[in-house]
């Protein structure tokens, strides 16, 4: 069966343009197209779709309270923030509010199509450059480590790793493990923490302060 995919975007010609890449990929079907973020919440309700692509600042809702509204009421769609601002705030607001992906509008078409596939199959996804440089932010910070109760010391270390940005391999490199061996505790990490993926595993950390912002 093809991805079903709403498009929510108060710009008429932004629309026309994802609808012709994503409508020449097999597999992908746009079934509805939103001008603001009430008319994504009601589209969604009636329609079902796998994946909403979704702009931030549209009029009568935004983009991210349209996603609030959208996953909290347990459709089973996965939602990824467009934008074409670069903002750590959008970022965070963004998964804060359930978000599987954000990506900046200059994305490739590639790129485009690509985080439809992902988000769609349970993975989350961020536009390479928007993780460079929120994770070039990044400084851990020991007296804020606080481990929470529910990990070991060696989960924690994971966490911290993953809050950093590192990869399976990286980790693997880091902690001296083997790269199965930090599958199993990156999976018992967001297990144990109720997170859905990667991705809000960082944003849990930012959170607690077992990394924060700075130079």
């Amino acid at each position: 069966m093809s991805l079903r995919v709403v498009l929510a975007d108060d710009q008429d010609l932004v629309r026309a343009g994802f609808r012709v890449i994503l409508g020449t990929e097999p597999g992908i079907e746009v079934v509805g197209e939103a001008g603001d973020g009430a008319q994504a919440v009601e589209l969604v309700a009636s329609l079902r779709p796998d994946v909403v692509l979704m702009d931030v600042q549209m009029p009568r809702m935004d983009g991210l309270e349209a996603t609030r509204h959208i996953l909290s009421a347990g459709h089973g769609t996965r939602v990824v923030i467009l934008t074409t601002f670069d903002r750590e705030d959008y970022l965070f607001e963004a998964l804060q509010a359930g978000a599987s992906g954000f990506l900046l509008k200059n994305a490739s078409p590639e790129d485009l199509v690509e985080s439809v596939r992902v988000v769609a199959r349970g993975d989350a996804l961020l536009s390479p450059e928007v993780t460079r440089r929120v994770i070039a932010r990044f400084s851990t910070a020991p007296r804020a480590r606080t481990r929470p109760p529910e990990l070991t010391d060696r989960e924690f270390e994971v966490l911290v790793e993953l809050a950093k940005g590192a990869s399976n391999a990286e980790i693997a490199a880091t902690l001296f493990l083997g790269e199965t061996t930090v599958k199993t505790h990156v999976s018992r990490v967001l297990t144990k923490l109720g997170l859905r993926d990667r991705t809000h595993a960082v944003v849990f950390a930012y959170e607690r302060g077992i990394v924060t912002p700075g130079g």
